[in-house]
């Protein structure tokens, strides 16, 4: 709590912890939530800083993106902490954990505390990081803090991160599991494809340039088998695991067989809404990693999510520049942006009746938080931290390129109708986003993370 004037929200249609809505009042005072209730009176409160009338606008927990790459430091020509940040606000996300894969690699103490530094002096939203695994470094691993996790690049990566060798993978499976052992419960995130598998194809399809041959040499056959040996590894340690990006049906109905409780797992709106047919339509704007695939996965993923068989949403948000993209494939680089279009894109869906709102916020806020040990958010209840969202469901504004935050300045959705627009994004109390403006005075918080075991 601060000192600072209270903040009223009046008149929103609340989503409440079970799944309800309420038409009322949110009062916040300082950082957190104080009193959701019908209507609010002013008068014994004390001072307000403002007051928001939220007619026609729904009030939903702020988003939180479990797995973004902002590039800084070492590759900000692409995105900027900065850049990204206000992206984020603009798209209803109050809070990320970014990845390891920058310049210098974020593999010890010193490169995690110099992200930190920079995202506080910087970043409108919360943020936290994860430590990435590299095979000469291994005690760095359970020692890094804060850390929302441990990232392992099984494939599609080059260099010391990735680790593709099942006895270092399990090594790493192995470390801090037993009660008061540092890095106790920590969690382990894995890009999941056989690079073994990848390098025999990009061998076998070398020479074409046409981009969706990226779909088939990194086939699904390369992300079940990767994915396979992550829940083997995850089994005999017991190890508290995250299979981030899936992206196919084989993993999906894999998941389905026999999840183990202490194994999560998350789909991006890319992998839900595109197929393999987007290379035809945008080229090397659909070429990711993992790739697009055919529509009977994204079937079958949507039904995993609904089923709860997949716990989170994720982007994957990971831009380069339009120069970048437009240099012919495979030389194109794999990746595209996300954080200021995903709840839009998932609230699109909920209007279309494919799932509910009460879906997308615990998709994309409350079993997030719940699956990284991130306490007090992911909900609108007294007590809880005040990130939150107003979006405005009742219209809707196509995805335009000139109004992209992201340093990158362009989508794979560009063109795409969409409602759920955020028109304010409030974070740690504060106003971040209001109708099309960043407020650049706010300042997120580093995330706090509990073990998850």
């Amino acid at each position: 709590m601060t000192d600072r004037p209270a903040l009223l929200i009046r008149n929103a249609r609340i989503l409440l912890p079970d799944g309800d809505f309420l038409q009322g009042d949110v009062l916040i005072e300082g950082d957190q939530i104080r009193q959701v209730a019908p209507e609010i009176s002013p008068d014994p409160i004390g001072p307000i800083a403002r007051e928001i009338d939220a007619t026609g606008l729904t009030l939903l927990p702020g988003a939180i993106d479990p797995q973004v790459h902002f590039r800084e430091p070492g590759l900000e020509h692409k995105e900027d902490l900065r850049t990204a940040s206000h992206a984020c606000a603009k798209g209803g996300v109050t809070s990320f954990l970014e990845m390891p894969n920058t310049k210098p690699l974020t593999t010890t103490q010193a490169t995690l505390q110099d992200k930190l530094d920079r995202a506080a002096s910087k970043c409108v939203v919360n943020y936290g990081f994860f430590i990435g695994a590299t095979a000469d470094r291994l005690p760095d691993l359970i020692t890094a803090n804060p850390v929302c996790g441990i990232k392992i690049f099984m494939g599609s990566m080059h260099g010391p991160l990735l680790v593709d060798e099942e006895p270092i993978l399990d090594q790493i499976f192995a470390m801090g599991q037993q009660p008061g052992q540092t890095g106790y419960g920590r969690l382990i995130a894995v890009h999941a494809e056989n690079q073994d598998r990848i390098r025999q194809r990009r061998e076998q399809f070398a020479g074409i340039t046409d981009p969706a041959i990226h779909s088939q040499i990194q086939d699904n056959q390369a992300a079940l088998e990767a994915t396979q040996l992550a829940l083997k590894l995850a089994r005999k340690h017991r190890r508290r695991l995250h299979i981030l990006h899936m992206s196919t049906g084989d993993e999906a109905n894999l998941m389905r067989q026999g999840k183990p409780e202490w194994v999560t797992c998350e789909v991006t709106p890319q992998h839900l809404l595109l197929d393999v047919s987007a290379y035809e339509t945008i080229g090397t704007f659909a070429q990711m990693n993992p790739p697009l695939r055919s529509p009977e996965d994204c079937a079958i993923l949507w039904q995993a999510l609904l089923d709860g068989v997949i716990d989170f949403i994720a982007t994957d948000h990971a831009p380069h520049t339009l120069e970048e993209k437009a240099q012919p494939y495979p030389n194109s680089p794999s990746g595209m942006p996300g954080v200021q279009t995903s709840l839009p894109l998932m609230l699109t869906q909920a209007a279309a009746g494919r799932c509910t709102v009460a879906q997308v916020a615990r998709w994309m806020s409350t079993n997030v938080a719940k699956g990284f040990g991130i306490p007090n958010k992911g909900a609108i209840a007294p007590g809880w931290d005040a990130d939150l969202v107003l979006v405005d469901l009742d219209n809707y504004r196509p995805v335009l390129r000139e109004e992209m935050l992201s340093k990158c300045g362009w989508s794979p959705f560009e063109g795409w109708n969409l409602t759920g627009w955020p028109v304010y994004t409030i974070v740690g109390g504060q106003v971040a986003y209001e109708n099309g403006e960043v407020n650049e005075s706010v300042r997120g918080r580093a995330l706090r993370f509990e073990p998850t075991v």
